[in-house]
């Protein structure tokens, strides 16, 4: 890519095979946004701390060019992350080519569906700034003070430490990365869903670079954002020297300017572990434990799932679940046929198919199905009504005679 003085939109080169060379893979590209010249990103990036507010609503930079026939051929699955990738090489890197560097922009909601979404020239310097220098200064700099980079599965909360893990470990920024990847075309501009800003889950920058062979390495920067941090034209007003002005944005929003979460090359990087976790709704731990339960209840019970449905992936959302199934000692629970009389008895809509297979069509089956297992359905001897009990403590065994024996 050349770094010329006048912007101009970049076309996305075909994806790269994954390079042999150890410390860095190639990757697919997609369409590129505007350059600025050198000397407007090196003065505007000493700058970026004070201009954080970026408005949404205009659209003066296009950062979803017109793409190819040629890049619908690109459709290869973004690289798997190597045991050997060296986080401190990545950032040297692209230290050295961050001139060279085009950066896209996508808004993301809570259920991680991206949004293109426009910026102006005059924050070109910003992005970079906020997002690539932010991280890669960062790693440089606290290299030299003994900064590690370990398995995030392996560790946890140690000082002068950034984790890292496979980006097929985090089932949504996966998904995130596979439909920017795959189904660009299919992605909406975020101008006609302003109004659902609340839904915003974070932002995702885009950085793509030519490598030494000719070929176009990507990386994503990811950060959280708060819809509290929003202001909107209808209830805000600009403080004009000394006179308060009408908004004249739709909605204008602060970014967050620390570092949270890189994506290279199938490589997870991890600077902020608690916003990571909340940002993609990753727990290593539940999910292990998720897991593990998930294998007992399948080899003790036979079920039969919706089509494209599995314990696990049912598993994955539900922290209340993993946690009522973390209590229970799977190999003691009660057999198949005893838990479909139990729901029988329950008059509770357990569907089992001709080979008596449970059938788990839906979170709602799996729950029922838990709560079976937890023993959590009851008919009260006293009113003969049905109940779900949401807590129940086990009594410990009575001492000497009843009182009314």
């Amino acid at each position: 890519m050349d770094n010329s003085d006048n912007p101009v939109d970049q076309n996305p080169a075909a994806a790269a095979e994954a390079n042999q060379n150890a410390d860095a893979s190639q990757t697919t590209d997609v369409d590129q946004t505007t350059e600025t010249n050198q000397a407007t990103d090196n003065s505007a990036a000493t700058d970026t701390n004070d201009n954080h507010l970026g408005d949404l609503s205009q659209g003066a930079n296009t950062t979803d060019a017109a793409r190819t026939d040629d890049d619908d051929m690109d459709d290869r699955e973004y690289h798997r992350a190597e045991d050997s990738f060296d986080v401190f090489h990545w950032a040297n890197e692209v230290d050295e080519v961050k001139n060279n560097v085009s950066v896209e922009l996508f808004l993301f909601n809570k259920n991680y569906t991206p949004f293109r979404v426009r910026y102006s020239d005059a924050l070109t310097a910003s992005v970079k700034a906020m997002f690539m220098q932010e991280a890669t200064g960062f790693i440089i700099k606290e290299a030299d003070k003994g900064l590690e980079c370990r398995e995030y599965e392996k560790s946890d909360g140690e000082d002068k430490v950034i984790y890292r893990t496979k980006l097929s470990n985090v089932g949504r920024a996966e998904t995130l990365i596979h439909l920017i990847e795959h189904e660009y075309r299919n992605i909406d501009s975020y101008t006609d869903h302003v109004d659902e800003f609340k839904k915003v889950k974070g932002i995702l920058a885009k950085f793509s670079y030519p490598s030494n062979d000719g070929e176009t390495k990507v990386f994503y920067i990811a950060k959280a954002i708060s819809p509290s941090s929003a202001l909107k034209g209808g209830t805000s007003w600009e403080l004009n020297g000394e006179s308060f002005e009408p908004f004249s944005a739709e909605v204008a929003l602060k970014m967050p300017d620390d570092n949270q979460v890189a994506i290279i090359d199938g490589t997870v990087v991890i600077f902020n572990q608690s916003k990571f976790e909340n940002l993609f709704q990753y727990d290593y731990k539940s999910q292990v434990i998720a897991d593990a339960k998930a294998k007992e209840i399948t080899d003790k019970y036979k079920l039969s799932f919706a089509e494209g449905l599995t314990l696990n992936s049912l598993l994955q959302d539900r922290k209340p679940l993993v946690k009522k199934l973390q209590a229970l000692d799977i190999t003691e629970e009660m057999p198949q046929e005893k838990l479909i009389d139990y729901a029988d008895d329950m008059q509770l809509e357990l569907m089992t198919d001709d080979d008596g297979s449970i059938i788990i069509m839906d979170d709602k089956d799996l729950t029922m199905f838990v709560n079976l297992l937890s023993e959590d359905y009851f008919i009260s001897p006293v009113n003969g009504r049905r109940y779900e009990i949401k807590s129940k403590k086990l009594l410990s065994e009575p001492e000497g005679e009843p009182p009314r024996g």
